[in-house]
């Protein structure tokens, strides 16, 4: 299993409880990423849509993750 570190911003940082925090996986892509975090954080299923963003770029489920990649949770904005 591989560890990674997973930025997180908005209401995923409410929902994690902090900014960060590191989760390993038994697969390397961002869909085994998306389902460990809400396996371990079931509040995020719960968000309307949620980007997970890869070294800056948006991210989808088939990308492969490597153990020093920039990962980070985008939830929805609102603005006006």
């Amino acid at each position: 299993m591989k560890k990674y570190t997973v930025l997180a911003f908005g209401i995923a940082k409410d929902i994690l409880g902090g900014r960060q925090c590191e989760i390993e996986l038994p697969g390397n892509t961002v869909a085994a990423l998306r389902t460990a975090l809400v396996g371990r954080y079931p509040a995020l299923a719960g968000l309307r849509s949620l980007m997970i963003a890869v070294n800056s770029e948006y991210a989808e489920d088939g990308v492969l993750l490597e153990e020093r990649d920039e990962i980070a949770l985008i939830p929805p904005v609102s603005g006006g």
